[in-house]
């Protein structure tokens, strides 16, 4: 079934870890296997941002073997990082499996992002100069509290609460997913696409890399390969319509924008409510209305319809 949600705030920051919190817990009963969020920061340094696991949460219960695998995989990261000339790395940790790094750097991404993720275990969730992504196994409450995203600000972010139904209980199978090697591309996504395997052998053809085997990757893959070309956002969304068979709503968001598309059946479930300084999408209504519990008036989005909002 899972839930999806999403906000964008019009010209302004505000505190998205703790409002997508509250949308997500409205939709635990969507999905209780794992949650996922995908913030959108200032990013206004020029710094990347990384994180990444170096383990499946369930493996941490073999104790100190897992624990040094860790620490070597860590340590291995940090050596490559500084290989291909990364500047001022500052790592910090997230939990005993999941890291976030802060650094300088002007090379290319395509080339780090590979030669970290050949580090055996370990795995970018997402690499961007605006976008840190957090996912794992639990509730929204749970994930929150356990990396601290009550007092994350940005603009924008999308969420994701899943139940599982055709892929394993693990935090790589869980949403939203980072549209790699492309900086700060996400998607969560509710529905199946039934051409996803012959939509993901053009992509990699085309030389794109997958990390998984859910559908939703291939969304978020083929956003960003629409973009590299120069296609706009919302064009590139139209598209899809057409390039991908099946039921589906899905959210996309980039370094300034959110956008949604749903099939050209509707048969997947979206609300929205906008606002003249902000705009917050969901599965059901009751997501929305745990950030305004005051009277609002939502729509239903039409069938085969795209939009796209920007910070």
């Amino acid at each position: 079934m899972c839930g999806i949600a999403g906000l964008i705030h019009k010209g302004r920051q505000a505190k998205i870890g703790e409002q997508m919190t509250q949308m997500l817990t409205a939709l635990k009963h969507r999905g209780p296997d794992s949650t996922g969020l995908a913030l959108y920061g200032a990013g206004g340094d020029g710094d990347y941002v990384m994180r990444i696991k170096f383990a499946e949460q369930e493996e941490t219960l073999h104790g100190f073997r897992i624990a040094k695998q860790i620490a070597e995989r860590k340590k291995t990261v940090e050596e490559r990082l500084k290989e291909l000339g990364a500047k001022n790395i500052q790592p910090e940790k997230a939990r005993e499996y999941a890291y976030r790094y802060r650094f300088a750097f002007e090379g290319d991404l395509r080339r780090l992002a590979n030669f970290i993720e050949d580090v055996e275990g370990a795995e970018i969730l997402s690499l961007g100069k605006a976008l840190e992504l957090v996912k794992d196994l639990g509730d929204a409450q749970q994930i929150a509290t356990g990396y601290a995203l009550e007092n994350f600000e940005g603009s924008h972010a999308i969420g994701h609460t899943r139940m599982a139904t055709e892929s394993d209980v693990d935090i790589r199978s869980a949403h939203p997913y980072w549209a790699y090697p492309f900086a700060d591309i996400s998607v969560v996504h509710n529905g199946q696409l039934t051409n996803y395997w012959n939509s993901r052998r053009e992509m990699e053809r085309r030389g794109h890399r997958f990390v998984s085997n859910c559908d939703s990757e291939l969304i978020a893959v083929y956003i960003a390969d629409r973009l590299s070309e120069g296609c706009e956002l919302e064009k590139a969304m139209k598209e899809s319509i057409d390039a991908f068979d099946g039921v589906f709503t899905y959210l996309v968001a980039t370094h300034d924008s959110l956008g949604m598309a749903k099939d050209s059946m509707a048969a997947k479930p979206m609300v929205l409510y906008e606002s003249d300084d902000f705009t917050a999408l969901a599965s059901e209504e009751v997501a929305i209305r745990s950030v305004f519990p005051h009277e609002i008036d939502t729509v239903d989005p039409y069938e085969g319809e795209v939009r796209v909002w920007h910070h």
